[in-house]
């Protein structure tokens, strides 16, 4: 698990750096079932594991994984969308029907790239991931990836590693679940990096469980492809193709060769516009999210993607123009202008766009569109949390 650059030791672009080396899920804890192959016959699932008994070390540690998950309803940070949440609900049963009862995603706004899932079946999405997910054949790479975990029981070895409930227990307080402070969230995560065999296994039975579910095996690569583009763009074209701090994970770049010698050429299923229709109402948000991040270089390889995919994206257009804005380098007040002109001009473009319009338009010192680009502003949004402010300026801006 990885949190907010800003909070993370590890620098601005470790979250990117992690998500490639590691998956960082909690997995599920070994009771003794047979687990699902990773080598040959690929049709032997486990059955539901049963709760280990709660005097045992194993149900200890799945009861304080039960008061984490309780903790993560009741965080601010946690998407309460249903309509959301049920939409996971069935991609899980889709890849893993047997577990699909067992397994409770949860959101979290969170604008960086992971996931990661709990002995006791608490999944949490990063809504980072979910943004960046082209697709939902790309989104079930990543789900079949945390599956893969939870039906090999990878964690329990490092589980152990900690030896008794005290340590457990003690980093898990510290976090204080996803209501408190966020970069206290990866002291947790830390603990269950898994191997690079763990992490080999894990893709190799998510490409089998997306495949049986008839996704496209070749869109878990160019989830890493994606992430390597996002790399490259701070860290050179070396990046993703070194080994990173974690000697046992493998690179992005690996995992997205690897990815792909086990994807073939076979089709399948893509799901583009199940996704697109299940993050709508909350997509915008998360690309302010993203722009909040103050990451611009990694934020516009992100939005080119997804110009280059729609070029009537308007929320895209709006942020990548949002993001010139704030960079401010070189053309960037022209680019900034261009995307938000352009935005402006669709049908229902975010209210957003013609306060950046004005702000661009004031600082050049041009009162008439300044004027009215703050005047649509306040038309579109007039309760807006700036309001009072985009008013102070239209006061200073009229004769």
């Amino acid at each position: 698990m990885i949190i907010d650059p800003r909070m993370n030791p590890n620098g601005r672009r470790g979250f990117l750096r992690s998500a490639c080396r590691h998956c960082l899920a909690l997995g599920a804890l070994s009771t003794g079932l047979p687990a699902l192959a990773a080598d040959g016959d690929d049709n032997v699932v486990p059955p539901r594991f049963a709760r280990p008994a709660p005097e045992s070390d194993e149900g200890g540690l799945w009861a304080i994984m039960d008061r984490e998950e309780a903790r993560v309803r009741r965080s601010p940070l946690t998407v309460k969308d249903a309509a959301l949440t049920t939409y996971l609900q069935d991609l899980v049963k889709r890849l893993a029907p047997a577990h699909g009862l067992d397994i409770r995603p949860h959101t979290v706004r969170m604008p960086l790239f992971n996931a990661m899932m709990a002995p006791n079946g608490m999944m949490l999405m990063w809504s980072g991931l979910l943004l960046r997910a082209e697709n939902e054949a790309q989104l079930a790479a990543v789900i079949g990836h945390e599956l893969g975990h939870y039906l090999e029981r990878h964690s329990v070895e490092q589980l152990r590693l900690a030896r008794n409930h005290a340590l457990v227990a003690q980093l898990v307080g510290l976090v204080g679940g996803l209501g408190g402070v966020a970069g206290q969230i990866g002291v947790l995560a830390s603990m269950f990096a898994f191997s690079r065999e763990h992490e080999s296994r894990a893709d190799r039975l998510g490409m089998r469980l997306m495949k049986r579910a008839g996704y496209d095996g070749r869109q878990a690569p160019a989830v890493w492809e994606n992430l390597l583009a996002e790399l490259k763009v701070t860290g050179g074209e070396e990046a993703g193709s070194r080994q990173d701090i974690f000697a046992t994970h493998p690179t992005t770049a690996g995992r997205r060769d690897e990815l792909r010698q086990m994807a073939g050429n076979g089709g399948g299923d893509l799901g583009a516009d199940r996704l697109r229709q299940a993050i709508a109402p909350l997509r915008f948000g998360w690309l302010q999210d993203e722009i909040k991040r103050g990451q611009y270089e990694e934020s516009l390889v992100l939005l080119d993607r997804m110009v280059a995919r729609d070029a009537q994206d308007v929320d895209a257009l709006y942020a990548r123009g949002e993001v010139y804005r704030l960079r401010d380098e070189g053309g960037d007040g022209n680019r900034a202008l261009a995307d938000l002109q352009l935005a402006a001009q669709f049908k229902a473009p975010p209210a957003e766009t013609f306060r950046s319009l004005g702000l661009m338009h004031q600082q050049r010192r041009d009162t008439v569109n300044a004027v009215a680009n703050f005047e649509q502003y306040l038309i579109k949004a007039p309760n807006a949390a700036d309001a009072g402010l985009v008013r102070g300026y239209l006061t200073d801006l009229k004769p």
